[in-house]
């Protein structure tokens, strides 16, 4: 499949200078695309396109932030912070990739990819909520300032505590899965005050092994009870380090911790908005800290570790989450009553995460490639095809199978999803057990290909 992205109809706004930028800045995405694949033309022609749709993207963010304040948007300023974050962060990164590299064709794809991925997501979210089309996933931000010196703080800490150097991949995690992780909760608060503070950490367990694991002079490349309990304590002295630099939380005590499963984890990005969401990359791996405040959850999940109980639940976390030998299946649809029905259907015999939007399915699959997916066709922002194009237009990911999800059955609809060349599609009405054995007959061909090739 050519990589290219295609223009549609919900791509537009309805403001017309926007939407003439919009297609532009596709247009120039495009033209890099096509100077990929013209290996003649050679690096210095893909060069010149990169530094004109830098300078152009970059121009189109004034003048959108300049629309914005003429019509007195009540959204500018966090439009502005997502503006900043990827033309003084996220550019400024793939530039110096790109020229360490001199343009290698590795470097240039994924310039493509990320800037064609951020393209395509703030298109479909931040800017349709410009005209009321839509809402900002991430509004209820803390103020730039407090979290510049968030990340500010957590990055210095990374570096005391566990002699981390780090970088902020994102400031607007979503809960995304990477790799095999660590999760885990803590709660400051006030007595007799419902107003809490909750703050969840996830790391990706190498971290761990070749940080707190060193330290203890553990041997094992793979985590243990012993581990696991070196690294509740040092995590919650950690948050407490970090919160300590913030006035606000002088007055504020531990009041509840625990670790957290994967799907309890990310569950929380689903039901709230954060008011901060950092992911950041480090040389041993990923590691993620965001704040939700002042209280979001009414129930509270997972078990509180107190004395009485913490060997238990730090021996049973531990033997939970031993590493998974299931095939991984991610279930991207924006009907929750779509993923958590096959979530129960595929749980038993299959590692299965889950994300609402074909944004989230991105990134979700460059952090940590699945088995298969199954994907709704029909999302009413980045859909389908989006995402599958997306994929196939990196090397990486161009193998990930993808079985569509459909609730059409009509010979066109069928047509189309089927000249994407997934593996196959499902039909939404189908009987749950329909669907649980084309799944498994999926995973029972795959098992007798592979064995025939060794």
């Amino acid at each position: 499949m050519d990589r290219h992205l295609i223009w549609k109809d919900e791509f537009n706004i309805g403001v017309e200078a926007i939407d003439k930028e919009h297609q532009r800045l596709f247009s120039l995405i495009n033209r890099i695309f096509t100077l990929r694949r013209e290996k003649q033309q050679g690096g210095k022609a893909c060069e010149e396109g990169i530094r004109y749709f830098n300078e152009h993207a970059i121009r189109h963010f004034a003048d959108e932030e300049n629309y914005m304040e003429l019509i007195g948007h009540k959204n500018l300023q966090m439009h502005r912070r997502l503006h900043k974050g990827f033309r003084d962060r996220t550019l400024p990164v793939l530039e110096g990739e790109l020229r360490r590299s001199n343009y290698s064709p590795e470097a240039v794809d994924h310039f493509l990819a990320v800037c064609a991925g951020w393209l395509i997501g703030h298109t479909l979210t931040e800017d349709r909520a410009i005209v009321g089309k839509g809402e900002s996933r991430w509004e209820e931000l803390l103020p730039a300032q407090e979290l510049e010196a968030m990340k500010n703080v957590i990055a210095k800490c990374l570096v005391q505590m566990f002699g981390l150097k780090s970088r902020v991949i994102s400031d607007t995690y979503d809960g995304e899965k990477f790799g095999n992780g660590v999760y885990y909760r803590v709660v400051y608060g006030k007595e007799q005050d419902r107003k809490k503070w909750e703050i969840y950490m996830a790391f990706e367990e190498k971290i761990l092994i070749n940080t707190v694991g060193r330290l203890m002079g553990i041997q094992s490349q793979k985590l243990d009870v012993m581990l696991i309990n070196a690294v509740r304590y040092s995590a919650s002295q950690f948050v407490w380090h970090v919160m300590s630099h913030f006035p606000v939380m002088e007055t504020y005590e531990m009041q509840e911790e625990n670790f957290l499963t994967y799907d309890e984890f990310h569950q929380v990005f689903e039901k709230e908005k954060p008011q901060a969401s950092l992911l950041f990359g480090t040389e041993e791996g990923y590691f993620s800290f965001s704040v939700i405040a002042p209280h979001l959850l009414e129930t509270g999940i997972g078990t509180p570790l107190v004395a009485q109980n913490e060997i238990a639940e730090t021996t049973k976390y531990f033997n939970m989450r031993k590493k998974s030998t299931k095939p991984k299946v991610l279930l991207v649809d924006d009907s929750m009553t779509i993923r958590e029905g096959l979530r129960r259907l595929l749980e038993g015999d299959y590692e299965v995460s889950a994300v609402q939007s074909g944004v989230s399915a991105i990134r979700a699959i460059t952090l940590d490639k699945p088995d298969l997916v199954l994907l709704d066709y029909d999302m009413p922002i980045c859909d389908g095809r989006h995402v599958l194009e997306m994929l196939r237009s990196e090397k990486e990911f161009a193998d990930v199978p993808v079985i569509f999800l459909t609730s059409r059955d009509d010979p066109n609809s069928v047509k189309k999803v089927l000249d994407l060349k997934p593996e196959g599609y499902l039909l939404k009405h189908l009987k749950p057990t329909e669907i649980r054995k084309r799944v498994d007959q999926f995973f029972k061909k795959k098992n007798a290909e592979q064995a025939g090739n060794v």
